[in-house]
């Protein structure tokens, strides 16, 4: 029997702790949200520290899983450019508002789910999160990842 691919081994270690239909619909809100805002922060830095940590981490996805990786290509150069359409003065104060925001959230769905978030018991997982979100709209839209 073939070993399950990496990708799937983290998405399903991630999904044990997101089982509650409460706390789905909440990771379904509060990831994408939490990645723009992470986003925001890095923009109001410098626009290049947000670029160079969406390259980054489409690198790792890349390694993951292509279809995910394109996926995320796409949501990553969307959300840059919602970001560099924004007035510069709002970006900070409004990502770091929401930012606290969304991860009070997901707080709120871990203690509905009654377990604590996958990325303490790893850090990987703080990335896998944007995919567990992806691979539900890639199973709605049946593509493979």
């Amino acid at each position: 029997m073939p070993e399950p691919r990496t990708i799937d081994t983290l998405l399903a270690r991630y999904s044990e702790s997101h089982l509650n239909p409460a706390n789905e619909v909440i990771h379904f809100v509060c990831v994408p949200v939490i990645v723009f805002t992470l986003l925001g922060l890095l923009w109001a830095v410098h626009p290049l520290a947000a670029v160079a940590a969406s390259a980054a981490a489409l690198l790792y996805y890349f390694t993951l899983s292509k279809p995910f990786a394109a996926g995320m290509l796409l949501m990553a150069a969307a959300m840059l450019g919602l970001l560099m359409a924004m007035p510069p003065a709002a970006v900070l104060p409004l990502s770091l508002a929401i930012f606290v925001l969304a991860w009070i959230g997901q707080f709120i769905g871990h203690q509905i789910e009654g377990k604590k978030p996958s990325f303490l018991d790893d850090l990987r997982f703080l990335l896998i999160g944007p995919l567990f979100v992806l691979g539900f709209l890639y199973r709605r839209l049946r593509l493979a990842y």
